[in-house]
This record gives C-alpha cells, structure tokens and sequence, in this order.
C-alpha cells in the first residue's frame, strides 16, 4: 500500500473513531450511583479505629474561579484531615462526579500540585494495598516546596471498576458510552505532612485499611472497583 494512501487510511479510521466517540459519549442513560445519593460527609465517618477528625484544622476557601472549576467538574466534593492518637496527620480529599466527570482526568495530583505551587518531586509509581482477599491499586507520588514534603497516594474508579487516569480514563468513558450510558466517577486521595516518604506511605496504607473497614459494605464495593 502506497504510504500516501495508508496515511488517508489512517486519518479517516481516526475521524471515524473521533465521531463514533463523540456519538457515544452525548449522556443518554446514567448508571447506578455509587453514592447510593448520599452525601460524602454521610458516607466517610468522622471518626473509625484511632482516627478522628481534627477539629484545629480548618479547611482553606478556594477562590471563586476555582469555586466554579469545582463545581463544573464535580457534583460533591470532601475535605478533610483526620489525627490519630499518636498524633499523626492525614488529609483526605474525596471528588465525586455524577455524570460531570469528564473533566477529571486534569485534577488529578500530578497536575494539581504544580497547579497549586507545589513541584513533583518523586514521580508517580505504583503500589498495592493488600486488604485481605483483595488488592487494591495505588498511585503514589511525592510532592512538595521548600521544607514542605506532602508524600501522596490516590486510586479512580470510573463506573463499575477502577481506571487510570489519562488513556485509561478515556477508555472507560468510551466503553460505557458505547452502550449508552454516562458513567459516574470518584477520586480518592489521602495524603501527609512527612519528611519520610516511607514512613508516610505507611502511615497512609493503615488509615486507609481503617477507613475502608468502617464504610458500609456496598459503599466500599462501589469505591474498590467491585461493584
């Protein structure tokens, strides 16, 4: 095949394809709502194992343009920072979209942390999170500025199972587009205050065996992917 023509072959499978996705993805019929329709101040408890909200800590007000972005990105979004006995800090931020989730794929903490004034320090790898018959995916990185070290570990879950951001995101958009339904989609971020990186991720792997203990039985389904 001459290359002139296998390059027009190619374009026009790309311009189909882009159609075809673009079809697709017009939202017709929403899947169940991993919320169940409640609240994510109802759903994560403000307190489970030796963890408890931290009352001394009072979560930063965005600005109005990123109060606008937040909420033509998201349908709920949760904040907080929990202590333990021993002292130790963690902050969860949680965002949910129902059928505005599209545009999650730009806030995820690669992205949002240089947005935020913090450099990436130690680049995305992976990890598990074995929670006895199962395992959960993970995503660490390690952020910072300064003497600020923010070590930070965060899993997506698109719909019925759990995605990756970038191709992976779009992938499953486009799955559940097929069949014409819009997907709803959450991102589950915990992060901390620590110079060790290690000590951290650890810190992080047992508040989340904690938290995940304490939802409901079908809400931790929802956000292990297992629905």
């Amino acid at each position: 095949m001459k290359p002139m023509r296998r390059k027009a072959l190619l374009f026009l499978a790309a311009a189909l394809g882009s159609a075809a996705a673009s079809v697709a993805l017009v939202p017709q019929e929403g899947v169940a709502q991993m919320t169940g329709g409640q609240s994510l101040d109802i759903l994560f408890p403000p307190r489970f194992g030796s963890w408890q909200i931290d009352p001394t800590v009072m979560p930063l007000e965005p600005s109005a343009e990123v109060r606008q972005v937040l909420a033509e990105s998201y349908d709920q979004i949760l904040s907080r920072t929990y202590v333990n006995a021993q002292g130790y800090r963690i902050m969860l931020s949680v965002a949910y979209g129902g059928r505005r989730n599209q545009g999650m794929d730009i806030h995820r903490p690669e992205i949002c942390s240089p947005a935020q004034g913090l450099a990436v320090r130690q680049d995305t790898r992976e990890a598990v999170l074995p929670l006895g018959p199962v395992e959960l995916p993970l995503k660490r990185l390690v952020a910072g500025v300064g003497n600020r070290n923010e070590p930070i570990s965060y899993w997506l879950v698109i719909g019925d199972g759990l995605a990756s951001f970038g191709y992976g995101h779009r992938i499953a958009l486009l799955k559940y587009g097929l069949t014409g339904h819009v997907p709803d989609g959450m991102l589950v971020r915990v992060s901390s205050i620590d110079g060790d990186n290690a000590q951290a991720f650890k810190e992080q792997d047992a508040f989340l065996r904690d938290l995940l203990a304490a939802l409901t039985p079908e809400f931790r389904r929802h956000i292990l992917g297992q629905a």
